[in-house]
């Protein structure tokens, strides 16, 4: 019989409708319940696509007789961290500081005011090695409740915690000053140490042998790898600091194409691998990965020059842009681990979708790709993944495809070139995603989240700018010729979709979810921060005014409702949520980097960009509400150093006078973003409405128009311009100089 989860519109609540547990979603009618029968709730949060959440889903939430004593003894809550990121931070919160650590499923038990007074990530089905099972641990926590003694123990112990934990989150907050001025000269101070601190920290901690940071399991974490590249920027790329930081960024990216958490057949990365050397995988794909990844190798590619690094942002891209997207534009969430081992089966495994066995292969290319696939790949006949990474048994006799050997040395070996060895590996990659598609998929989770769309239309859009427009030569930068605008369009769509499903434009506020229709949850700090960076790229991708003006309006709303006025930075959720016992703050860039990382960025892109004071204070002003975090610890806020670097910058822009369609026009814009190097603003004073707008804001852009009949460059530094140039080369000239 179907609990209350049956008419939810998150993917990750309606594969729980089913189970004998007697589910709730987060809602007043929950907790009445709680209240009313004095029950405790036990809070259980996951995602669709999570192999860990489907297994204890399997071992206990599927099982009659642990339904059985929940349902006698708690108010049990279902929620989706994806649709309802505010309550799993609360909890999540708590669980590290009970158990050192966190992750998914998370499993909390509250009082029926909503405060959590025990908890832990994932629990076996029966006790093992002296660890209590979650049967064993819902016996007790029943058996505590009941007595009344105990119970007061319960209640004392979750408000002692809440208690801590807001003061914590406060204490961390000591920053707030009004006047700028007097700090700008500490905070010059301050940035240096930290830019330093960061940079050695991830030195120390680098896998010379492996790519990547510490040891297993690896994670992406795009924004460490950012952080490196504009230290580069800063440095210099050829200097000794700015060298090394390129190669650890550069050789990390490498690992993780070669490795098996590339998806080397469809494209694409999985979200981590559980050994040091990428290999093995925990084979989810989320949307924020991918974009994230994608960017990471289009700033590869501007930092060396190397086409390679162009070559994995399109096959990245081009995996969501094929697997990822709705008919509409806009972008699902993510993939799962597990699917079924094959269609006349009914279980389940992870990495089912993505393993061959070598018998697999052969049969799907002639003898001559089955041996280049096996000495590429390191195909094995008993399976080339090692007991002590399956301790699961999963891939016994199966393969992770994973490079072993590169073309280069294969070539050598066989006295073939290169060029024709990868051109017959690209064609049996081919066949085998022909081959794979015959296979079950995983599950897709086909919610559209706002934040995760915004992360999508920046890639996207500086995916345009790097490999779509004309270079300075006048030749495509892409692998085909012509001049292109797939990424651009799809940027575009997705922004569309967001704005025409989305957005409300009567309070001119973000939806978080849309899953068939616009989901009921209003937008986080993290949809605001993301999507307006988002915006502000696809502006100068395709100098569209309406995506500039959008993302301004965004601003002003995030500022309304999430800013922290007395210590200033951005909270996660609004106020005034009475369910909501903690109004929490991220101050770790993590698989996502924290909204006030990334609005500290936005504010200072749009004060660059309208010539507007109030937004170059506010970002100033979330800088000091993080010092503390970016100057003891500055390897958690990457994202947000480059704000810190940002800020200090001298104020470059470079304005394109022209129609923005026009060849001549391209043809300048086709040298931006340039070398690595010092940030810079990009506008077009179109002679028309988007220039008027500008011009409203920053009036110097009013005198700027087109010379001697063709499109003209302005390149300006802090406010003064040089002379303005009409040809591509010319351009490079001044942005290199």
């Amino acid at each position: 019989m179907p609990n209350h989860l049956a008419d939810s519109q998150s993917p990750y609540l309606r594969q729980h409708a089913d189970n004998p547990v007697d589910w709730y979603e987060w809602s007043e009618q929950a907790f009445e319940k709680a209240r009313i029968e004095n029950k405790p709730i036990f809070l259980s949060i996951g995602y669709s696509s999570c192999h860990w959440c489907h297994v204890m889903a399997h071992e206990s939430f599927e099982n009659a007789e642990t339904a059985a004593l929940l349902n006698a003894s708690f108010v049990s809550i279902k929620v989706d961290r994806e649709e309802r990121p505010d309550v799993d931070r609360i909890y999540m919160t708590y669980v590290q500081a009970l158990t050192g650590h966190g992750g998914w499923p998370l499993s909390a038990w509250l009082t029926p005011d909503l405060k959590p007074f025990f908890g832990g990530t994932y629990f076996p089905p029966e006790d093992r090695s002296g660890r209590p099972g979650f049967p064993a641990i819902l016996r007790a926590i029943a058996s505590g409740w009941a007595d009344e003694s105990t119970r007061a123990k319960f209640v004392a112990e979750g408000a002692r915690i809440i208690e801590a934990l807001k003061q914590h989150a406060e204490s961390s907050l000591t920053h707030s000053p009004n006047d700028f001025a007097s700090a700008g000269k500490d905070l010059l101070e301050s940035a240096q140490e930290s830019f330093e601190g960061a940079y050695r920290y991830f030195y120390e901690n680098f896998d010379a042998d492996h790519g990547g940071f510490g040891g297993s399991p690896k994670f992406p974490r795009a924004s460490v790898l950012t952080f490196l590249f504009r230290c580069a920027a800063i440095q210099g790329p050829r200097s000794e600091t700015g060298s090394e930081a390129i190669h650890m960024a550069t050789q990390t990216l490498q690992a993780m194409a070669r490795g098996g958490i590339h998806d080397h057949v469809g494209g694409g990365f999985h979200r981590y691998s559980v050994d040091e050397g990428w290999f093995v995988p925990h084979f989810e794909k989320m949307l924020y990965d991918q974009a994230q990844i994608a960017g990471n190798y289009l700033e590869a590619r501007q930092a060396t020059g190397d086409e390679r690094y162009g070559w994995l942002a399109r096959d990245t891209l081009d995996y969501v842009l094929r697997d990822l997207r709705h008919a509409s534009g806009a972008f699902f969430s993510a993939e799962d681990a597990d699917s079924l081992i094959a269609a006349d089966r009914s279980d389940h495994a992870e990495g089912a979708f993505y393993v061959w066995t070598s018998e697999q292969l052969a049969a799907a290319v002639n003898s001559e790709e089955a041996r280049l696939l096996a000495t590429h790949f390191g195909i094995e006949a008993d399976g080339n993944v090692p007991a002590e990474l399956d301790p699961h048994h999963e891939f016994t006799g199966r393969n992770i495809l994973a490079q072993k050997q590169p073309l280069s040395a294969i070539a050598r070996l066989l006295g073939a070139s290169p060029e024709e060895l990868n051109r017959r590996l690209q064609a049996a990659l081919e066949t085998l995603r022909t081959v794979r598609s015959n296979r079950p998929r995983p599950h897709l989770d086909d919610k559209i989240i706002t934040a995760w769309n915004g992360l999508a239309i920046s890639s996207l859009a500086r995916a345009h700018i790097a490999l779509e427009r004309p270079s300075a030569a006048g030749a495509p930068t892409g692998s085909s010729p012509g001049h292109f605008t797939r990424y651009l369009d799809a940027a575009r769509a997705a922004a569309t979709f967001i704005k025409e499903n989305l957005h409300d434009p009567a309070e001119g506020i973000l939806f978080r979810t849309f899953r068939g229709k616009r989901g009921a949850t209003r937008g986080f700090a993290e949809d605001y921060a993301f999507l307006i960076s988002g915006l502000i790229d696809l502006y100068e991708a395709s100098f569209e005014i309406r995506w500039l003006q959008w993302a301004e309006s965004l601003q002003r709303t995030q500022d309304r409702l999430f800013w922290d006025n007395d210590h200033g930075g951005y909270f996660s959720a609004t106020s005034g949520d009475p369910r909501l016992i903690l109004r929490t703050k991220e101050d770790y860039d993590g698989a996502e980097p924290t909204a006030s990382s990334v609005a500290a960025t936005n504010l200072l892109r749009l004060a660059s960009t309208l010539n507007q004071d109030d937004h170059r204070n506010r970002a100033l002003r979330v800088l000091e509400a993080f010092r503390t975090r970016w100057t003891a610890h500055p390897q958690t806020l990457p994202q947000l150093l480059t704000a810190v670097e940002l800020a200090l910058a001298t104020p470059r822009h470079v304005v394109i006078a022209g129609t923005p369609g026009s060849s001549d026009f391209q043809a300048l814009a086709g040298v931006l973003p340039g070398p690595l190097g010092p940030t810079m603003s990009v506008l077009a004073a179109d002679g028309a409405e988007g220039q008027r707008w500008l011009s409203e804001r920053a009036p110097w852009i009013s005198d700027m128009h087109p010379r001697t009949g063709r499109a003209t460059a302005y390149v300006c530094e802090n406010f003064a311009c040089r002379e303005p140039v009409n040809t591509a080369h010319e351009l490079a000239a001044l942005i290199a100089g």
